[in-house]
């Protein structure tokens, strides 16, 4: 033959096509799924097949592993070494099974993560439990197949009468596919499978009576059912694991002591993950923490600081470490050697299909052996009662064969009953054996007869399987291990803290902190020595918000984002501490920054999300109104509040309820007023509408925004570059629609400079008034008097230094009203020195505003 007619061309790509999926299919059905009837993977069965063959039982000593490892390697398992002692390790790690199969000594690993010691120098035998997975495995009940090399043979799988699959679970990572199955009490599991005998057509719900929940060998919490219940309806689900922690508290210092995590997680890894949270200050209030486990049972011991809250850390350890963990059910088995995703009922289901196969090969083959036994018997009593006879024609054969044929020809037996005869012993000869001989044949009889009716009555042969699951049940079953918290379907950490009074005081320079309301009312009023604080120079407290544990805070930056925070995620500070920074506490981009905040009561209360807007106005005149419910769920990287243009930002946010009034007022010196019904609702990501015509002149932009909630009390405030500034009745401001160019608000002339700010102000208020030059002065708002709209106003400050002007102006509460705190209060400061004011001639009032000036505006 040519050299080229021997070169097969074939199509690469059906080559690669047909060899993976060849692969595939190996690894799935011969390493890496288990089969759905015993619940092992090939190399666990075989095993447990070689321990067997060697005699390695419960009732014998102990033999190395490398003894067994090698027993399998050589005529089941031609893998590597690691392979089939990684398997017969793991079957003997308490904290890896929740029924052992193998009984291990020596270094078996530990649940810290050390590996177990060499196989040469460990040793091992079967458990009771697995040397019952191999019951009747000697009379017929499952099927064998050949070994590797066709010399052997070995079972296919395990007539096993423990459900293994549900009670040890398994995991695999095969090609395209995985399972993942919890471990289960076997008490339980039992339960369900004679529920299911019982009762073909039982639902799920109902198996969920017995099969609560998973049940780990480590113990620890199941936390919330509905994971649970998902997996056992459909196969996949996520079960949340939490370890069992208790606070002891003492007079030094409190305790978490925790003495039992949840299954998989390594515990010097946990320990060591939660001393780095401790040292990199991510969780505060661990001033230790020790691993003080021995053989009583697991104890890690956490130390938390005097002055720390045990069940606040406890809280925070829940979120940050593997102390609550998921694990993720995924129920892949082979059914009749294909994968398939299972359901509780499912695998319950090919468990007790299988009992009943096994059950029913088994009577089949006791009944041969029962019915051969009978037939010898038979002859036997034949031979007995005629004994004399058997003797001669025995004694007068030349050979056995001869007798036997001699005995067949005159008592017209079977050939295997002659030779029983011919075989029989002397002894077998005393009237005492004939009477045994006839007892056992009268039994022998009655079990065929008990055979043929489980063969032949299906409710005996489900009585007979019950019965032995009961069996095993009283022989191995035992207490669950994993307490269910039905109760809490996610961890809410607002359990761990009491809704008590806060508040929360932002400053100038974007600090932060809450104080508990009582450390306020503790002080004396008016001192200045009690409203000392440790900001930093030229900063000062601008915001202050009542506010109770559980409320939220809302943070809006200038790039149109929102951030929350509930209140006690807020760092607890003193009254005279400084707090922490916001952007440390956020995760807000570094060229963004917050400028405006609301406090919410209750986000999840439709009623209030849903009558409540926010409010936003953008530097270039842009105005968008927005349901509160489209920003009532937070997200831990913020959502987009607003979408801002690339020259635009962010000045403003407030919260309206339907019925307020806006005042919005640019550089230039206007101000237009409107309803807010003027504005239609739009969704979050809106760019929204516009709210007030800006000059063209390139230098124009809006200086501020307020929302009138009282018209009696509140007066506009406005102030200019030059340390110009003045109060006007809100009612000077005629209203409009939005879009115009509103009237005049003060009267700019080069003396004055351009408007800064415009806020709304009552004669309880202070003005904090920064310089770009860094002086901080505080006046009182009350020593302003009103005056009209277009006028000049009064001098509000001294400029001292030439070129100098003010930065910003910030409202704040009055200095006799800052420790007292009053509830409905928004805004307050602490101590700076108050200046005097001197009066500058007012001027006349002009008005900007025409029918032209004051049309709605097209939409943004």
């Amino acid at each position: 033959m040519l050299e080229q007619d021997r070169i097969i061309k074939i199509n690469i790509e059906e080559e690669m096509k047909s060899s993976y999926i060849d692969y595939s299919m190996s690894v799935i059905v011969s390493r890496a799924l288990p089969d759905v009837r015993d619940g092992f993977k090939p190399v666990h069965r075989r095993i447990l097949y070689g321990m067997m063959g060697l005699g390695n039982t419960s009732d014998k000593p102990y033999k190395k592993s490398a003894r067994v490892v090698g027993e399998v390697l050589g005529k089941y398992h031609p893998h590597g070494d690691s392979s089939v002692y990684g398997a017969l390790v793991r079957m003997a790690q308490p904290w890896a099974m929740r029924y052992l199969i193998v009984d291990g000594q020596g270094n078996y690993g530990s649940v810290d993560g050390d590996s177990a010691a060499a196989m040469r120098y460990t040793e091992c035998r079967l458990q009771k439990i697995g040397e019952d997975m191999m019951q009747d495995l000697d009379k017929e009940t499952v099927d064998m197949q050949s070994n590797f090399d066709d010399s052997l043979q070995e079972p296919t799988v395990m007539p096993t009468r423990i459900p293994n699959l549900l009670v040890n679970g398994a995991s695999g990572i095969a090609v395209g596919m995985a399972t993942n199955m919890p471990t289960h009490n076997l008490s339980e599991v039992i339960d369900a499978c004679v529920a299911y005998i019982e009762n073909n057509d039982i639902e799920i719900e109902e198996l969920m009576n017995y099969v609560k929940a998973p049940d780990f060998p480590t113990g620890g919490y199941i936390y919330g059912m509905s994971g649970v219940r998902e997996a056992y309806l459909t196969g996949r689900g996520r079960v949340i694991m939490r370890a069992k922690a208790e606070i002891e508290t003492s007079s030094t210092h409190d305790k978490i002591v925790i003495t039992e995590i949840p299954y998989g997680v390594n515990k010097a890894e946990l320990i060591k993950n939660i001393a780095d949270l401790a040292n990199d200050k991510k969780i505060e209030g661990i001033s230790n923490a020790n691993d003080e486990s021995d053989r009583e049972g697991m104890r890690i011991v956490i130390d938390i600081k005097r002055d720390a809250n045990a069940s606040v850390v406890l809280n925070k350890l829940y979120k940050m470490t593997l102390l609550q963990t998921s694990f993720s059910v995924n129920n892949v088995a082979l059914v009749h050697g294909r994968p398939r995703l299972l359901n509780l009922k499912d695998m319950i289901k090919y468990f007790v299909e299988h009992r009943h196969e096994v059950v029913i090969r088994r009577t089949q083959y006791d009944l041969r052996k029962a019915k051969e036994r009978a037939h010898i018997l038979e002859g036997l009593i034949i031979a007995s009662d005629n004994i004399d006879e058997v003797i001669r024609i025995i004694r007068a054969a030349k050979t056995p064969n001869d007798a036997i044929a001699g005995l067949i020809e005159r008592f017209q037996l079977t050939e295997i009953q002659s030779r029983a005869i011919v075989e029989m012993r002397l002894r077998q000869l005393t009237g005492l054996m004939q009477d045994q001989l006839h007892a056992e044949y009268e039994e022998v009889m009655k079990q065929i007869a008990y055979y043929e009716e489980i063969l032949s009555n299906d409710d005996l042969c489900r009585k007979v399987i019950t019965d032995e699951l009961i069996e095993v049940k009283a022989k191995y079953g035992d207490k669950r291990r994993s307490e269910i918290v039905y109760s809490s379907e996610e961890f809410n950490p607002e359990d761990f803290y009491a809704d008590d009074e806060m508040i929360i005081t932002i400053s100038h320079m974007g600090y932060i902190k809450r104080t508990p309301l009582s450390e306020f009312r503790a002080q004396n009023r008016g001192g200045v020595g009690s409203k000392g604080t440790d900001t930093r120079d030229a900063d000062f407290i601008e915001h202050i918000y009542p506010a109770t544990m559980h409320n939220t805070m809302m943070f809006f930056t200038q790039k149109g984002k929102c951030y929350w925070l509930k209140v006690y995620e807020i760092p607890e500070g003193t009254k005279n501490s400084k707090g922490r920074a916001i952007q440390n506490l956020l995760n807000i981009d570094s060229d963004d920054a917050v400028n405006a905040y609301l406090r919410v009561k209750n986000l999840s209360d439709q009623e209030f999300i849903n009558s409540h807007y926010v409010f936003f106005c953008t530097k270039n005149g842009v105005i968008k109104k927005t349901l509160l419910e489209q920003y009532s769920r937070p997200r831990q990287n913020g959502v987009n509040a607003i979408t801002i243009r690339e020259d635009d930002r962010v000045i403003e946010v407030r919260m309206t309820n339907g019925d307020n009034e806006i005042i919005i007022a640019n550089r230039n010196g206007r101000a237009i007023r409107f309803h807010e019904n003027a504005v239609r609702v739009m969704g979050r990501t809106a760019t929204g509408v516009r709210g007030m015509t800006l000059d063209e002149d390139g230098q124009d932009e809006v200086v501020g925004m307020i929302c009138i909630k009282d018209l009696e009390t509140e007066t506009i405030m406005v102030v200019s570059e030059q340390g110009y500034g003045k109060r006007s009745d809100i009612e000077d401001y005629r209203k409009t629609n939005r879009g115009g160019k509103g009237v005049k608000t003060m009267n700019i002339t080069d003396k004055t400079g351009k408007l800064v700010t415009i806020k709304s102000v009552t004669d309880d208020n202070d003005l904090m008034i920064i310089n770009k030059s860094g002086i901080t002065i505080r006046l009182k708002v009350a020593d302003v008097r009103i005056m009209g709209r277009a006028t000049q106003g009064v001098r509000l400050i001294n400029l001292e230094k030439r070129n100098d002007e003010i930065g910003s102006v910030c409202k704040v509460t009055s200095e006799s009203l800052e420790d007292e705190i009053p509830v409905d209060i928004d805004e307050t400061s602490p101590v700076s020195p108050i200046v005097s004011i001197s009066e500058t001639a007012e001027g006349e009032e002009e008005d900007y505003s025409s029918e032209s000036e004051i049309n709605n505006g097209d939409e943004e």
